[in-house]
């Protein structure tokens, strides 16, 4: 029996090449953004945002359903009941693992850094990264608690590479500011069973579409519901809230900024772009999006910069890399001139700020300092 290979096996007809359909100019060109604004026929800038975040919440299917009962040990007095697991001390903050009841279904692993001294103080949610890596979440951008495993500690020093040495979340709460951040649905303490494996990451998300659900929207509702519990907490100044993140994290802060009212100020460094660029043939990578970020039928009414102006008129930072290889400069620097159109519509020109660095797809020591420096001024 002739067994062929899976290399050998292609055919001279073909409808797909480079994960792409050949008929990718196609569809771009027949992307008309309808609801984006200027091209809605809704003139009032309120209306606008109420129905444009509605349709990306009817995109991303059924939410997680809220905590049912209280459970023993778990602050009962909290929407979203919570246990410490443990504390320790850092120098000039504390560093606390808790679990927080975010659905009927799960409970949440996240790191939360207070400040010494007297609060409330202004706070930060720290959005972790994909990175193609995820046996670690929170912990890429909080330091680990003594509580983890070796293999954890160790293996979050090593994810610094991208952070250029430093753990960004330790940083911002060493500057007075509450810290917290939570695995993502699939990273760290919320992935498999069997193990951390990228391979497998979009064929779970296909399987919980299957349930009627969206496992990206899932991370995006979990961004809303864990910001919500923020600002519950006695520490936190429930009027100064801001949010971060680089790549992944940074898709997840202009989403959280676009669709959570506790949200004052967002900050995203390597992750905005336009359609056009990141789904066509034009760039020789294959890698150009897939579930982490995918809402199903929203494309067909909003891209991204549209989304992300639904934050407007908060103050927000878009921070770019000319040699990132995932997004092509072309493509963020129409949507920077897409967002800049809206909050200028508003009168909001000054709070919009976008940056375009000569840096590869990173997250570095002086991007950090920049964050930090935005939210001084804004928070």
């Amino acid at each position: 029996m002739l067994v062929l290979t899976a290399s050998a096996q292609k055919r001279e007809k073909y409808e797909f090449e480079r994960n792409l359909p050949v008929y990718a100019d196609s569809l771009i060109a027949d992307l008309t953004f309808p609801l984006a604004w200027g091209n809605s026929d809704i003139c009032d800038f309120g209306l606008w945002k109420q129905a444009a975040r509605q349709k990306v919440f009817d995109c991303m299917l059924t939410p997680p359903p809220p905590p049912a009962v209280e459970r023993a040990g778990e602050n009962s007095k909290q929407k979203y009941p919570y246990t410490i697991l443990f504390e320790e001390q850092r120098d000039g903050y504390k560093a606390r693992k808790i679990e927080i009841r975010l659905s009927r279904y799960y409970s949440v692993p996240a790191y939360v850094l207070i400040p010494d001294g007297k609060g409330p103080f202004p706070a930060i949610n720290a959005l972790h990264d994909h990175g193609a890596h995820l046996f670690i979440g929170k912990e890429k951008m909080i330091r680990p608690l003594a509580c983890e495993d070796s293999t954890v500690i160790k293996d979050a020093e090593e994810w610094l590479a991208g952070y250029e040495g430093q753990f960004f979340g330790d940083y911002l709460a060493r500057h007075g500011y509450v810290v917290f951040s939570a695995d993502a649905p699939m990273w760290g303490e919320r992935g498999q069973k069997e193990g951390a494996r990228r391979d497998r990451y979009d064929m779970i998300a296909g399987n919980m579409m299957m349930y009627g659900i969206d496992l990206s929207a899932y991370m995006t509702y979990d961004d809303i519901a864990c910001t919500e519990f923020l600002a519950s907490l006695p520490e936190v100044d429930a009027q100064r809230i801001g949010c971060t993140g680089w790549s992944m994290g940074a898709y997840r802060a202009w989403m959280l900024s676009a669709l959570s009212d506790h949200i004052k100020v967002g900050a995203a460094i390597c992750w905005m772009v336009t359609t056009d660029e990141q789904m066509s043939f034009k760039y020789s990578r294959t890698e150009n999006g897939g579930f982490a970020n995918c809402f199903p039928g929203l494309r067909r009414l909003l891209d991204y910069p549209h989304i992300a102006s639904i934050a407007c008129p908060k103050p927000m930072l878009f921070i770019n890399g000319s040699q990132d290889k995932l997004f092509p400069v072309a493509g963020a620097k129409k949507a920077f001139a897409t967002m800049h159109e809206v909050w200028k519509s508003q009168g909001a020109a000054d709070k919009l700020e976008t940056e375009l660095w000569d840096m590869p797809h990173s997250c570095p020591l002086k991007a950090q300092s920049r964050v930090l420096e935005f939210f001084q001024k804004n928070l």
